[in-house]
């Protein structure tokens, strides 16, 4: 509701909503960028009801909010709610970043761009030709996938509990590259050189239903959620005997940072920012 928005006059106003949202680092992650790069910007986190989405956008924009980031679960609404979208936020109709302009709500995705800066930039993983396997159909998958394609992987195999949405996005992308679509059970006895955990099961402490034949030994493990501890899949992969097994912090760095760019023109560091929240 309006009433619950607290800006500050004197500086330009972000804000990440989502709900539940007190967990996220966004806020300190765009103050780091801030500080870097010499920008004055209150950026809070701010949990907002399930029903009131909507409205929420619209009097942070009629207070003079400049932009939001949005996490779950109103990505794909906020997608709705946009009168401009990016085409890469059209083909996945998910948006986690909004921006007001010329009185209109903006909107695009950075999620997927964020994950590939971290694989191929921060940790030197080569995806050309390569095998990938995808956990999960949902909206971070879908945001992911274009930029996947655009790497040019031997295959990607998206794995779901409900096969047929995993099926839909594999005829949605599929003249992007070699993507086909099939149940948990089905991966026996296949082995993947990337594996993307894509599902939210992390945030509860539970595995996807996969067989420990899916890795192999110079296997790498993205999870795409991330925790302090590292997330259950984490631990799993490593058992696992998996070459490389990573989390989604530089994700969210990285997505963070192409939306400072999107606000403010400029593209700020994320190497120390990253650092500094491991540590």
């Amino acid at each position: 509701m309006a009433s619950s928005i607290n800006l500050d006059s004197t500086v330009s106003n972000y804000a990440v909503v989502g709900n539940p949202v007190k967990h996220s680092k966004s806020p300190q992650i765009h103050s780091l960028f801030a500080k870097q790069t010499g920008i004055s910007l209150n950026y809070q986190a701010i949990e907002v009801p399930l029903d009131n989405f909507n409205e929420y956008v619209k009097s942070f924009s009629s207070q003079g909010g400049k932009g939001l980031n949005i996490t779950v679960p109103f990505k794909e609404e906020a997608n709705s709610l946009c009168d401009s979208l990016t085409q890469r936020a059209k083909l996945c109709a998910s948006v986690n970043t909004i921006w007001f302009e010329d009185n209109k709500i903006h909107g695009d995705t950075t999620d997927g761009k964020g994950l590939i800066n971290d694989l191929i930039i921060n940790h030197a993983i080569d995806i050309n030709n390569k095998s990938v396997l995808i956990l999960g159909a949902g909206g971070s998958v879908k945001a992911i996938l274009e930029p996947l394609c655009e790497q040019k992987p031997g295959k990607i195999v998206i794995a779901n509990r409900t096969v047929s949405r995993a099926e839909e996005l594999a005829e949605k992308y599929s003249d992007k590259g070699n993507i086909v679509a099939c149940s948990y059970s089905e991966l026996v006895n296949q082995s993947f050189d990337l594996l993307i955990n894509g599902t939210s099961l992390s945030l509860a402490g539970e595995l996807p239903p996969i067989a420990e034949t899916v890795i192999k030994n110079e296997s790498c493990c993205y999870d795409l959620m991330y925790s302090d501890t590292g997330t259950i899949f984490m631990k799993w992969a490593a058992e696992q005997g998996a070459s490389k097994v990573l989390d989604g912090l530089g994700m969210l760095v990285e997505q963070a940072a192409e939306a400072f760019l999107i606000w403010h023109g400029i593209k700020p560091d994320t190497v120390p920012v990253i650092k500094l929240l491991r540590s």
